[in-house]
């Protein structure tokens, strides 16, 4: 006769999305905010660039420029801080907001170094554009999967693709001087997939009608592409600012890729 207790029970008969319907719902997570080092945070709610970095090579492009200052940084209830460090660091889980200004016009850049999930992308795009914060332009910058892409990349070179919003195109065909906010660069191939934060930011800005340009690179890590980025920052966008020394910034990333954190973590960028 078969031990009831101690038998193997038989498989349910109940679908792994009925077996939830008897579990309570899991709470809501708290909405994202802004938090800014001074009371007066208007001065930073319409700047007239704001450049969002969310690829490794950017981040490391502009951690090492001098003249940004820290202002605010984004706060997302689920990321914990423990285990980051006093000064800004390439390896903490952060998202600093820095001013820096060029010739009188405010630009502002927020240093995305956690990941943000496809549910939360849209709080986060709709906290940084439109709300309180409201940027004459907007520029994205990340990095592109090589099964995302339709065609073939080679690991080899480096590569920069764009995508704009109505509003950039049409100022380009009125004839402004500043449009395209990045000149030298393909337009992304028909077919090609940009999913998350990155695509989430540019719907933003398409909502908005704000002028938006999305430019993601690959590959994801190397020194080609922070040669390729910086290069395609200082030439289209940031014609004035200070320089930036190439030399220290392979410097730092051959030291972060010998780092184990690094190696395990280099996917979170894409």
């Amino acid at each position: 006769m078969e031990d009831i207790l101690t038998e193997i029970p038989p498989p349910s008969r109940f679908f792994l999305e009925d077996l939830n319907n008897f579990c309570p719902p899991s709470p809501p997570l708290p909405s994202p905010f802004l938090l800014f080092s001074t009371p007066n945070r208007e001065k930073f709610s319409r700047p007239s660039l704001l450049i969002i970095a969310m690829s490794s090579s950017s981040l490391q492009v502009f951690h090492h420029v001098s003249s940004k200052t820290l202002v605010g940084t984004v706060i997302l209830p689920e990321i914990p801080f423990s285990g980051n460090s006093v000064e800004p660091s390439l390896k903490d889980k952060s998202c600093n907001i820095y001013a820096l200004n060029e010739d009188d016009n405010l630009i502002m850049i927020v240093s995305v170094q956690y990941p943000v999930t496809a549910e939360r992308s849209h709080a986060v795009a709709k906290l940084l554009i439109g709300e309180q914060v409201i940027p004459e332009k907007v520029l994205i910058l990340d990095s592109i999967r090589s099964s995302n892409f339709r065609g073939r990349l080679s690991p080899d070179e480096a590569f920069a693709f764009k995508l704009e919003s109505s509003a950039e195109r049409k100022a380009k065909a009125d004839g402004h001087q500043d449009s395209p906010l990045v000149k030298c660069a393909d337009y992304l191939p028909s077919g090609s997939v940009v999913d998350g934060l990155a695509a989430a930011l540019l719907s933003r800005c398409q909502l908005k009608k704000i002028r938006g340009t999305l430019c993601v690179s690959w590959p994801e890590v190397g020194v080609s592409v922070i040669s390729l980025v910086k290069s395609l920052l200082l030439k289209d966008v940031l014609s004035r600012v200070k320089h930036i020394d190439m030399k220290k910034l392979e410097e730092e990333f051959l030291k972060l890729s010998r780092s184990k954190d690094f190696l395990l973590e280099s996917e979170l960028y894409t």
